[in-house]
């Protein structure tokens, strides 16, 4: 009977985790256990895919990999976050609409996901629709991938369906051309993409000249496009999924590179527990980045 598995390649691209990682990790920890094609080529049962995934998800939570790799199946789901429910401000009805547009999700029916949400952006206009549809939806699909209980497929097709829904929005609103102009982007190794298409929305409504450069730019790349394009802002996202280790340095790094002029702001839940730094401006919420918009405006009107 034939295994399904997959080669080293397509494993470094399904857990984030890199070939030289997974060789290292082969030598020191005899984990992962490859088997070889006929060419001799490293080839990964799909079971293994499976626990390195958990793996990255739990290293990238702070947990240390060497302790990882050698325990059981049942200490790692142990170890996977099913936290409790925060007292929330959502009103008992809007979490359960929260939770409805969840499991279409989760029944894989797209066209019905598309129709909810489209009924909620025109009932609700694009400013509430992000911040009190999206945002606390993707929170709990976050959660749901976290705990297990949503598969890595369907928080994609939550997030492409999503995504989809909010660019078409953007691509309606008129160019109002008040400034500021502000590049957003992220950095590399971070891929999601959500948090900046919510950012975008929220300032283009409000009238910024907002430039979409994607997902995962090299830092001198970031630099060089924020003054061809000749940006006030630098806006980053950070989800919670980026090690925040690195998010200090690599902030310092990019203020270093841009022009004193140019501001730099990151946002997302990646970075609410980052320490404020010189020169880099965080957000834990579009408001947040709202607020920061409405004073930049304020202090360029004074100093004219």
């Amino acid at each position: 009977m034939n295994t399904l598995s997959f080669n080293i390649a397509a494993v470094e691209r399904d857990t984030g985790l890199s070939k030289d990682v997974l060789r290292m990790w082969e030598r020191r920890y005899g984990f992962p256990t490859p088997q070889r094609d006929c060419n001799g080529e490293r080839v990964y049962p799909a079971d293994q895919v499976e626990r390195l995934r958990l793996i990255k998800r739990l290293m990238d939570q702070g947990h240390r990999p060497g302790k990882l790799i050698g325990a059981p199946a049942e200490e790692l789901a142990s170890l996977t976050p099913r936290r409790p429910r925060p007292a929330e401000s959502t009103p008992p009805a809007e979490a359960v609409e929260l939770d409805e547009l969840l499991a279409l999700i989760k029944q894989h029916n797209s066209a019905g996901y598309q129709q909810a949400m489209q009924q909620r952006l025109a009932r609700q206009g694009l400013q509430h629709f992000v911040q009190d549809t999206i945002a606390p939806l993707t929170e709990k699909v976050g959660e749901a991938w976290e705990n297990g209980s949503f598969e890595v497929f369907e928080e994609h097709l939550y997030t492409e369906l999503t995504k989809r829904l909010l660019r078409q929005v953007i691509a309606t609103l008129p160019s109002a051309g008040r400034g500021p102009r502000v590049l957003l982007t992220s950095v590399p190794d971070e891929p999601h993409v959500l948090g900046l298409l919510m950012a975008e929305s929220m300032l283009a409504l409000e009238g910024a000249d907002c430039v979409p450069l994607g997902t995962q730019m090299p830092l001198l790349e970031i630099s060089r496009a924020a003054e061809a394009h000749r940006a006030d802002i630098v806006a980053l996202s950070f989800s919670v999924a980026f090690p925040q280790r690195q998010i200090p340095g690599l902030l310092q790094q990019l203020r270093q590179m841009l022009p004193a002029n140019i501001d730099l702001w990151a946002g997302g839940r990646g970075v609410t527990r980052v320490a404020r730094q010189e020169g880099v401006q965080l957000f834990a919420t579009l408001d947040d980045a709202l607020a920061a918009l409405a004073a930049w405006r304020a202090a360029r009107a004074t100093a004219s």
